[in-house]
C-alpha cells in the first residue's frame, strides 16, 4: 500500500514538472486607452517618472512607499527606484529609450518580492485630434514563475493595474494644458 501511494505522488511529481515546463517562457501583458489629448502632451505623462506618481496605480496601493530619482528630469538615463510594502515590492526602473511622441522604453528590475527583469512599453499613435496609448510589459519566465502562473493569471493581475494606471493618465493627460 505505501508503495502504490509513493508510485502515485511520483507521478503526479513527474506529471506536474512537465506541465510546468512545458509553459511558454514568454510573456506579454498589454492594454491600450484612447486619450483627448496631442501625443506630447500623453508622452510627457510617461517619460518623465516625475509625472508617474499623478498615474501610477502602485503608488496608490502604498501612498508610503519610498521612491527615489536618478540623472536627467525625463528621457534616456532616468531612473526610478521604489521599495514599498509586500504589494509593491522593490525595484528599479530605467528608460532605455525615449523618442518624443512616438514611444519610451523601459526597464524595469524588480528586487522583491522576487527577482525578475523585464520591458516595459508605453506606445503613443496619433488617431485625429486623440491619442492611442499602449502599456505592455514583457519578460521571461523562469520555471518557478511558469509554475506560480499556473495558479495566477499575470493578464489579469497585471493588465487589471495598467488600466488602472491609463484610466487615471487619460484623466491627468486630458486635463492639462495642451502641448
Amino acid at each position: 500500500m505505501l508503495e502504490i501511494i509513493l508510485i502515485s505522488l511520483a507521478v503526479i511529481v513527474i506529471v506536474f514538472v512537465v506541465i510546468v515546463a512545458l509553459q511558454p517562457s514568454d510573456f506579454r501583458v498589454a492594454r491600450s486607452t484612447t486619450i483627448s489629448a496631442p501625443p506630447a502632451t500623453v508622452f510627457a505623462q510617461v517619460n518623465d517618472f516625475h509625472k508617474w506618481e499623478a498615474w501610477n496605480p502602485w503608488g496608490k496601493i502604498d501612498p508610503a512607499m519610498k521612491q527615489t530619482y536618478e540623472g536627467a528630469p525625463a528621457g534616456t538615463g532616468t531612473i526610478y527606484t521604489w521599495a514599498g510594502n509586500k504589494e509593491v515590492g522593490e525595484g528599479r526602473m530605467t528608460i532605455i529609450e525615449s523618442r518624443p511622441s512616438d514611444l519610451t522604453r523601459v526597464k524595469l528590475e524588480f528586487m522583491k518580492p522576487f527577482r525578475a527583469t523585464n520591458i516595459a512599453l508605453f506606445t503613443i499613435k496619433p488617431e485625429g485630434k486623440q491619442t492611442v496609448v499602449t502599456w505592455s510589459m514583457t519578460g521571461q519566465n523562469n520555471f518557478m514563475a511558469k509554475a506560480v502562473h499556473l495558479f495566477m493569471n499575470m493578464d489579469k493581475m497585471i493588465g487589471g493595474q495598467f488600466e488602472k494606471g491609463l484610466a487615471e493618465m487619460k484623466a491627468v493627460a486630458e486635463a492639462s494644458p495642451k502641448q
